[in-house]
């Protein structure tokens, strides 16, 4: 056997072993690259983040590249025990599906700042307090401008303020009823992060970005970070893996679809939809700061029900033909979809939600809703 077939061999032989079949940065299945330096098997998108920090990674083609002997060690599983040992729980693990912003700092932390590679390390996300600017869209003009966004983990809130040095925050969220997820598509920004929060029981949104992917990803976990600490006061009890689920959450699903009003006598109208667990939402325009509507999806014993198509007798003006029902304690929500793929997806979404039991917070949301509308 020649050494080049030894070496192909021996790699072939590293690549059977666990964890290696996945992209040892976001979880993609059939990595086709490495970091012969690092000993990690990754995705595409991934090697490319690599490629920037050449000093610490140098990368190859699994199936084309010549491997030197002493680069056919380790493997994705050895490699993280050194350098995810001490990963936080709070701290918001990417996956193949996330944007390239939160996948290329989670490798930057790793590799490159070794955030993570030993215990009692001071890490900017548990200082407790972050004072910095960010642009933020105009509520009514939909410019960004600069604005001063204060988060403290001792008051539970996030305040923002229009003027660096002003005395009263134009805002003060509390932690507890934050979301943070990035749109850069949405936004029109590769920083950019939606915050949501409720306000007298709505939901309103804020989009914001900064020039520094660093700077906003650290924004995002620092979120995260007080978070888990509030909770674990409100929770005593509970455990980090029932504390996690509860930070913030990537939307189910958003997009179009069209919708009419509670006398289903109106016109179908073209809305923007997002579904955050059990609220589905709906805006004129995917950057609106207050949605005009949202319907709450309780679970399917409760009485919430969903139905492909439209009630017979339904008046339709609109174009889109795919029509999905949804019935709750209250009345009838209809909408109408562009495509059949697109029916098909958001009725598996909402199903999904309306399968899952209610905790007592949801069963409190719910009453709530029913008081509001």
């Amino acid at each position: 056997m020649s050494g080049s077939e030894r070496k192909i061999r021996a790699l072939r032989e590293i690549l059977q072993k666990p964890g290696n079949n996945t992209c040892a940065d976001c979880g993609a299945p059939d990595p086709e690259w490495a970091s012969c330096s690092l000993g990690v098997f990754i995705c595409l998108a991934c090697s490319g983040i690599h490629r920037n920090i050449q000093e610490i990674s140098k990368v190859k083609s699994v199936g084309l590249s010549h491997w030197e002997d002493h680069e056919l060690e380790n493997g994705n599983e050895p490699t993280k025990k050194i350098y995810e040992a001490t990963v936080p729980v709070y701290y918001y693990i990417p996956n193949h599906k996330d944007c390239q912003v939160l996948r290329e700092q989670w490798i930057r932390a790793k590799y490159e700042r070794k955030e993570f590679s030993e215990a009692g390390r001071n890490l900017i996300y548990e200082e407790g307090t972050r004072d910095g600017m960010l642009m933020k869209r105009g509520r009514d003009n939909g410019q960004f401008l600069n604005r001063r966004f204060v988060l403290s983990e001792r008051e539970g809130t996030l305040k923002y303020f229009t003027k660096f040095d002003a005395k009263d925050p134009k805002a003060v969220i509390k932690v507890d009823t934050i979301n943070a997820t990035f749109k850069p598509e949405k936004i029109g920004n590769p920083n950019g992060l939606q915050i949501t929060y409720l306000k007298a029981y709505s939901t309103r949104n804020i989009f914001v970005y900064h020039d520094s992917s660093k700077e906003i990803v650290d924004w995002f976990n620092s979120i995260r970070a007080v978070q888990l600490h509030y909770l674990k006061v409100a929770f005593p009890g509970a455990t980090d893996a029932e504390l996690v689920p509860k930070l913030t959450r990537n939307f189910l699903k958003e997009g179009y679809m069209e919708k009419t009003g509670p006398r289903q006598t109106e016109g179908f109208k073209k809305r923007w939809f997002t579904l955050d667990h059990r609220r589905l939402m709906y805006f004129k325009d995917p950057l609106d700061a207050f949605a005009k509507g949202e319907v709450f999806l309780g679970n399917k014993d409760h009485g919430y029900q969903i139905f492909p198509g439209l009630p017979s007798g339904t008046y339709h003006n609109g174009s889109w033909q795919h029509g999905i029902t949804i019935k709750t304690p209250e009345r009838c929500f209809l909408f109408t979809c562009e495509t059949e793929e697109d029916q098909e997806s958001w009725m598996k979404h909402f199903s999904d939600v309306m399968s899952v039991p209610m905790s007592p917070q949801e069963f409190a949301m719910e009453a709530t809703f029913r008081h509001k509308h």
